[in-house]
């Protein structure tokens, strides 16, 4: 298959329905730096370590290495999101089926957004993915559960470690620094949380940018006649283009998802949200490393529920958890069921 800049651009412009998908992508991409991104620098805002404007931008430089760097060393996630489902051997109608499973994640997403609410674009993208190839093979078999299975394992990861890890770090802070100033480790602490946000952002862009990079190589894969990308490795020129619209839209901002995240969940300070970030960080590489697609959202939020319950339970503002424990419940058949009915309706169409 010829992954070349040149030969894409040419394909892009001779083929309307790649060209659909292309775009379609690239808004994914572009919202999920919108709405996700922000769970990054949550913390580090809400402690005010940075201004909103600074962390946006640090935010969107990091998610752009993120994306680049984590792509060109370890794709593993990329290969998973890619494998993930089988849409058949009509590779035209594959693609038409691909354009209704992002045109659902845009609309699920943007929706849910609109409310302040943490959205989980990976989930959106996997439930998107499986209800297209369930309606162009009228059944399951078009999903590999071998790989599909790695999203169970996700949602563990992100849930339980993110906690764990999260009180971990936190408890071990509190025992570390107990007899120190606090005005002077509150100076430390703050360096310590915007490279707490970095770090959070760089594993941001290397989970969520691969994921979408998987999905775009897979419909240039489709349009070349080829239903899979098994053994093809993926192009620098499309490593860039996918880091560059995700740091476009994380620049866009996301104040209403920032309040909910980094304020209302738990009242934090430093050095709480210095060990959320770092928690959340190391759960993402090493969920990155193994080739495990899990939610940034899931495993921030459940890092900051896990630093908030060193002190007590009650630190928690379990009114927001529950909102957010309810998107993420309706994702999966809510997207799912969009991308479905979608998928059917553009096959009859085109």
């Amino acid at each position: 298959m010829d992954v070349s800049l040149s030969y894409f651009v040419q394909q892009f412009c001779s083929s309307p329905v790649l060209a659909v998908t292309v775009v379609l992508t690239l808004g994914v991409i572009f919202v999920n730096g919108w709405t996700d991104a922000p769970n990054a620098i949550a913390t580090c805002i809400a402690t005010r370590c940075l201004s909103v404007r600074a962390a946006i931008l640090t935010s969107a430089v990091f998610n752009f290495l993120g994306v680049f760097i984590m792509t060109h060393i370890n794709a593993s996630v990329a290969s998973t999101i890619s494998n993930m489902v089988d849409f058949g051997g009509n590779t035209e109608e594959a693609l038409v089926a691909l354009c209704a499973a992002l045109f659902s994640i845009v609309v699920y997403s943007v929706t849910a957004s609109w409310f302040g609410i943490p959205t989980s674009e990976s989930h959106s993208l996997i439930a998107g993915l499986t209800g297209a190839a369930i309606a162009i093979q009228n059944g399951v078999g078009g999903i590999n559960m071998d790989e599909w299975v790695k999203v169970l394992y996700g949602l563990v990861l992100s849930l339980a470690l993110g906690f764990l890890s999260g009180w971990v770090i936190c408890k071990g802070l509190t025992i570390l620094c107990a007899g120190m100033d606090r005005r002077k480790t509150n100076g430390v602490f703050r360096y310590a949380q915007i490279f707490g946000a970095a770090a959070m952002s760089f594993m941001h862009g290397a989970q969520d940018g691969q994921k979408f990079i998987g999905i775009l190589f897979l419909g240039m894969a489709f349009a070349n006649g080829q239903s899979s990308v098994e053994g093809i490795l993926i192009p620098v020129w499309l490593m860039l283009l996918c880091s560059t619209v995700m740091g476009l839209g994380t620049s866009v901002g996301g104040e209403k998802i920032i309040k909910s995240v980094g304020m209302d969940m738990v009242k934090l300070e430093r050095y709480q949200g210095f060990a959320a970030d770092l928690a959340a960080a190391a759960c993402l590489l090493f969920s990155s490393l193994f080739g495990i697609p899990v939610s940034t959202t899931h495993t921030k939020t459940s890092a900051i529920m896990g630093v908030g319950a060193v002190k007590r339970l009650s630190a928690i503002n379990f009114g927001v958890v529950k909102d957010m424990v309810l998107t993420w419940v309706f994702t999966f058949p809510g997207c799912g069921l969009i991308s479905f009915a979608v998928a059917k309706l553009f096959m009859f169409i085109f």
